[in-house]
């Protein structure tokens, strides 16, 4: 296995201090996609953009690239920053996914940093059907990225 547990990439973070990364809700806000991986894929903490080695290939309804995430806003409370994203299908597909890269596909200076990587724990696996990305409750606790 050569993803890494559930991380926040450090360019990421980098990033964030440079006013890269816009989380508002559209209009406006940049356009965040989920890429899906099979366990060959060398995804971490140092992963800094999106790529296609060892993504995973359906012969319908998953093409490269993944699919843009619904941002739902941003919010703090209780000293903490949050931000998250709705439940994402990706419907009539055949594959096997070990994990995903949540990325800014137009984020400048370059496109398609990467934001975090996401372990699925093991295999996970869809045939002719719909493979859905759940994503945590929208709090301080529980959103998938939380600044404290």
């Amino acid at each position: 296995m050569a993803i890494t547990t559930n991380a926040i990439t450090n360019s990421f973070k980098k990033e964030l201090l440079g006013a890269v990364h816009n989380f508002n809700v559209a209009p406006g806000g940049n356009t965040f996609k989920l890429a899906m991986y099979n366990s060959n894929a060398v995804l971490g903490k140092s992963t800094t953009e999106y790529t296609t080695a060892a993504e995973v290939s359906s012969p319908a309804g998953y093409t490269a690239g993944g699919k843009a995430l619904v941002n739902t806003g941003t919010s703090v409370a209780t000293n903490v920053a949050i931000t998250d994203f709705g439940d994402l299908s990706f419907t009539n597909v055949t594959l096997t996914a070990r994990g995903a890269l949540i990325y800014n596909s137009d984020a400048t200076p370059d496109n398609e940093q990467a934001v975090c990587v996401l372990d699925f724990g093991g295999d996970k696996t869809a045939t002719a059907g719909t493979f859905t990305i759940q994503f945590p409750t929208y709090t301080t606790s529980a959103a998938i990225l939380r600044i404290s």
